[in-house]
């Protein structure tokens, strides 16, 4: 982290926060994962459902809950989403069923949507432009730090104590997010023009499509958009069905799914980190490159699975750091480049149709993803996940090109 990241205490507030925050929800999704995956031996599709439970409240109540952290105080937004999502999680301790499941992690995505984009606005409220993508980077840092501390301290927890102390834990570390943000500075700037004046007096409807006209403006951020949100849906048809992959294995352990997770979360810490130090990127050509990394590396464990290789402790990990490392790529150049571009009393408006899509696509892709793998299997559904990345890669890379050679002239 840079000089000036560093003497900045409302950033340093809010990025301690995130990392409490992220080491609970590592603990508890994990722990769902195997508890449904593997010890209740759940369906594809059942395990997709996990995924779109999360995703869908994002996608249903992304543009509303990006108007909520224009039009209110998104300190105020935070703290509340976090104290609500903390009694959510303490429900997980009392189910047995997959139902009760469900329903919990529905909910708690509601009031995630509400988090994101607040948070998302406050970080542009206390960090300058010219340390936009350094912060970026390292919120990336933090989220990849906590993908591997998370699942080790929950394969630790849910082995000795069981999983219902596991979703306490995370429940407790919603409730220290929520007393650090109490710290953050309530606002750091002045909105423009008359924009604080008559943003009550617009409709929700009418400000999504303002974000919306506002990215349909920007060439890079609209096909930006596109290319994220293609790429997330191919990343989660394969990686909702992670744990389908690794039953196909005659060494399948719930060990393994942890080790390929902590892998992904250093090749993203790794990957954030280069991010942080080189800012001087171009941000589309990383997010090609990225989308490139990942179809090699879920063709790569569908090649492995399926001649079921041996060493899958040490194969399954390495392609799980080059997934991690390479969805870096994908998504922290071109967030970092909305928040760039984004005027601050625009963040959450602009945010929530980012998030819109992007959550939209996380639905399709686990949903895809179960029916794929229900109809043909699980490895053809990694193939295909594999070839279609590879091929949007090559694709933005003929797009990009064209773009550099108009800019020319």
């Amino acid at each position: 982290m840079n000089e000036g990241l560093i003497k900045n205490k409302g950033f340093v507030t809010l990025m301690l926060a995130q990392t409490i925050s992220s080491i609970g929800d590592w603990l508890s999704i994990v722990a769902i994962i195997t508890l449904v995956g593997l010890k209740w031996n759940a369906s594809p599709m059942e395990v997709s459902l996990i995924f779109l439970c999360l995703a869908a409240p994002m996608a249903l109540f992304g543009p509303i809950a990006g108007s909520l952290a224009d039009r209110f105080n998104r300190k105020t937004l935070m703290i509340v989403s976090d104290l609500i999502r903390a009694g959510l999680i303490l429900i997980l301790t009392l189910a047995d069923t997959i139902i009760v499941v469900y329903v919990c992690l529905f909910a708690v995505g509601i009031f995630s949507s509400v988090f994101i984009p607040a948070k998302n606005g406050k970080l542009k409220e206390i960090v300058s432009e010219s340390e936009m993508k350094s912060a970026m980077s390292f919120s990336a840092m933090i989220d990849s730090s906590t993908k591997v501390l998370g699942p080790f301290l929950s394969g630790m927890l849910v082995s000795a104590l069981g999983s219902q102390l596991v979703f306490l834990v995370d429940s407790i570390t919603f409730i220290a997010s929520a007393f650090i943000i109490f710290f953050l500075p309530k606002t750091a700037y002045s909105l423009e023009s008359n924009e604080q004046e008559n943003k009550l007096k617009t409709s929700f409807k009418t400000e999504f499509t303002i974000g919306f006209s506002f990215i349909k403006n920007n060439l890079f951020l609209s096909i930006g958009l596109v290319f994220l949100g293609i790429s997330l849906l191919l990343i989660q048809l394969a990686d909702s069905q992670l744990i389908v992959l690794i039953r196909e294995l005659t060494s399948a352990s719930p060990d393994l799914f942890g080790y390929l997770v902590t892998a992904s979360g250093i090749g993203m810490f790794l990957a954030g980190f280069l991010l942080a130090r080189k800012t001087e990127y171009k941000s589309f050509t990383l997010m090609l490159v990225g989308a490139l990394g990942l179809g090699i590396s879920f063709g790569t464990m569908a090649l492995f699975t399926m001649f079921d290789a041996g060493l899958s402790i040490i194969w399954m990990p390495l392609l799980g750091f080059l997934a991690g490392f390479s969805a870096t790529l994908v998504f922290v150049p071109f967030h970092a480049s909305v928040q760039i571009e984004t005027p601050v009393h625009m963040t959450g408006r602009v945010f929530g149709v980012v998030n819109s899509v992007a959550t939209t696509a996380t639905i399709i892709g686990p949903l895809l993803g179960g029916w794929l793998s229900t109809v043909v299997g699980v490895l053809p559904a990694f193939f295909i996940s594999s070839s279609l990345l590879v091929l949007i890669s090559f694709i933005g890379s003929l797009i990009n090109k064209k773009r550099r050679e108009d800019a020319a002239y």
